[in-house]
């Protein structure tokens, strides 16, 4: 019954203090990384509870547009997590914050990255739910894919608190937790204040933080290529990692 009501409660304060303004229904879809080509940077996007699209209609969108204004539109692959990922309020109850299905999605589409554009640099993002989306898929991945994730940003995240603001399984260092001042949700509670809803400010620090970890990826990667072998394919492959972080702005 208390679970009942504070779903309840969830889903109302949602749907009132976050109205879908209809100009951003066409922003709030990406699916770059499924349906385009390799880029420099790719960026995997969970979009919080009753948003729409994959991508989300705040900060989703937001970070996408903020990486694309610092590496260039074709720069960064923006890709929202989509169904069987619904976003619905009641995933929140389950066991991890979300369902199997959702995590599963997330866990395969940056499977997907590492394969598709093994020189990628892929980063990812999560809001409300859609952090432990992220956070649920990430812990499940191999060594080998986690280590081509530069670094994930999460806001408001509804697992802050039983994760000690981080990834189980995952590099800490590698991972930003935006967390408002009474921001409930982020101290491990069901509950939406004003403050779960206001996290758009923090869109440029994320974006920032990322082009940092970015570039940190960059550095080791031509170091370690470098260094590993001097064979022909090594040197190769070394010169090409070395023009594609040469490339992107940092």
């Amino acid at each position: 019954m208390r679970t009942s009501t504070l779903l309840a409660a969830l889903a109302a304060a949602v749907a009132t203090a976050s109205p879908i303004a209809s100009n951003n229904l066409k922003r709030s879809t990406e699916n770059e990384l499924t349906d385009g080509s390799c880029r420099g940077v790719t960026f995997i996007m969970a979009r919080g509870s009753t948003e729409t699209g994959n991508m989300g209609e705040t900060v989703g969108p937001a970070t996408c547009k903020a990486l694309k204004k610092i590496y260039g539109s074709d720069g960064v692959a923006c890709q929202g997590v989509g169904s069987p990922y619904t976003a619905g309020i009641y995933e929140n109850s389950l066991p991890g914050g979300t369902s199997s299905a959702a995590y599963g999605e997330a866990e395969k589409l940056i499977t997907q990255a590492h394969t598709k554009c093994p020189d990628t640099v892929i980063t990812c993002g999560g809001y409300s739910q859609g952090a432990a989306v992220m956070t649920d898929g990430i812990q499940r991945l191999s060594s080998d894919i986690q280590s081509q994730i530069a670094g994930v940003v999460l806001y408001g995240d509804t697992r802050n608190k039983q994760d000690d603001g981080g990834i189980p399984n995952f590099s800490k260092d590698k991972v930003k937790v935006y967390c408002n001042s009474g921001d409930g949700v982020c101290d491990g509670a069901l509950i939406v204040t004003a403050a779960h809803l206001e996290y758009e400010s923090k869109v440029s620090d994320a974006a920032m933080w990322l082009q940092t970890q970015v570039s940190s990826a960059g550095s080791s990667s031509n170091s370690s290529s470098n260094t590993t072998s001097s064979s022909p394919s090594a040197s190769s492959s070394a010169s090409a990692l070395g023009s594609l972080f040469g490339g992107l702005r940092a």
